[in-house]
């Protein structure tokens, strides 16, 4: 059971990373039209847009992504806590 717990987290991990890049890409001109870019706007773009629904920008500061960083960890520790309850 914790070794797929593990797996979970790793996933999450590895998606909020990406996430994190994606935002980071955002201020290097053309970063996003390479082919890395591309790849990372089909992953990350359809759960952004979740969040932009509800969240408008500030002005030039879009901070859905950070809403969005925030709820996928809270989803991890909403999992462990779910699953530690039947463990325990």
């Amino acid at each position: 059971m914790m070794q797929i717990l593990n797996l979970i987290s790793m996933g999450i991990t590895i998606y909020s990373f990406a996430l994190f890049i994606y935002i980071m890409m955002s201020w290097i001109p053309g970063a996003r039209e390479s082919s890395f870019g591309e790849l990372l706007t089909k992953i990350c773009e359809p759960y952004l847009e979740i969040f932009r629904r509800f969240i408008p920008p500030l002005g030039m500061i879009d901070l859905s992504p950070i809403v969005a960083i925030i709820v996928l960890n809270l989803a991890r520790q909403g999992i462990f806590e779910f699953f530690r309850m039947f463990i325990y």
